[in-house]
């Protein structure tokens, strides 16, 4: 590529605490495709969308006040998870249509000396890997094909819901029928699965308001991908990948099934097609014994 990518990367909480293979991986595969990364470290919590069904106003604080910090370095945010990146952009959305909003946010802003314009674009790091970097730039980097893995691809909601507040900043993904992960294990000479249940809810947000359906709508998901022999899944998310891998046993008690399924995050999949070391992508994390075997299955297949 004639010139460096850098992006200003917002980490939120869940990469920098319970999956810490995300932002490892995440890192390694930044610097195996030569992007500059500069971690927001001043940045705090997105409201997780808990704290927006509380305190609405606050919640666009706290965000602009996230995105300020990559306008100050005059770079694109790129996230690491769809719950993250649906608030974000939610709060973009809000201030740069509303004058006075943004009026009322930028007052509370400068309480610390910050003002929010509306300069930085946000996006999911899924999306800056394919839109940005290129798939073809992508698959010229692999050193580890994926070919001995069926992945099945799981988006997620926020990721691509609602598709009008997204639109550019995903490619203008349809909802209804994603398709930039499965582009993405293309690349990497993966064979992704197509089962119906790709683009559905993990239920990681009903978990502690609706138990049993929360574990029914995770349970159908990996259901429908081991029944299309899938041999793992991949989910830009990591709290979809917090409900997929840490449920397993208590989900599938609920669907009548046992399920054993490797789930990884997006950028491990892509760190393990890059030739990342075992470190860096972190499977020693996964609660699902499956996932520790990808790295040596990867390597001697």
């Amino acid at each position: 590529m004639s010139e460096q990518l850098h992006y200003a990367l917002f980490t939120g909480c869940t990469a920098k605490q319970s999956t810490p293979e995300l932002l490892s991986s995440t890192l390694a595969v930044a610097d195996k495709l030569g992007i500059k990364i500069t971690i927001l470290e001043e940045a705090s919590c997105c409201g997780a969308s808990h704290l927006q069904d509380f305190d609405e106003f606050l919640a666009h604080v706290l965000n602009a006040r996230n995105i300020c910090y990559a306008e100050k370095l005059g770079l694109t945010m790129i996230t690491i998870c769809n719950t993250c990146q649906l608030n974000s952009a939610m709060t973009k959305h809000a201030l740069d249509s509303d004058p006075e909003l943004k009026a009322r946010v930028n007052e509370k802003l400068r309480e610390v000396g910050l003002k929010y314009e509306g300069s930085s674009e946000i996006k999911h790091f899924l999306y800056a890997i394919i839109d940005d970097y290129g798939l073809e730039n992508v698959k010229n980097r692999v050193t580890t094909p994926l070919s001995m893995f069926n992945i099945a691809p799981f988006y997620g909601c926020h990721n691509i819901r609602p598709s009008e507040l997204h639109g550019a900043s995903n490619g203008n993904e349809n909802s209804y029928t994603p398709t930039s992960l499965d582009s993405l294990i293309d690349a990497l000479e993966g064979n992704p699965v197509n089962y119906s249940h790709k683009n559905k809810c993990c239920g990681f947000h009903v978990e502690l308001q609706a138990n049993h359906t929360s574990e029914v709508l995770a349970g159908n998901a990996m259901v429908d991908a081991i029944d299309n022999n899938a041999d793992l899944m991949v989910t830009p998310c990591p709290l979809c990948h917090l409900k997929m891998d840490t449920y397993q046993d208590s989900v599938g008690k609920v669907v009548g099934r046992d399920i054993e399924l490797p789930v990884l995050h997006m950028p491990q999949m892509v760190a393990l097609a890059l030739g990342c070391s075992e470190e860096e992508i972190g499977l020693k994390f996964h609660v699902q014994k499956k996932a520790k075997m990808l790295f040596s299955e990867a390597q001697t297949a």
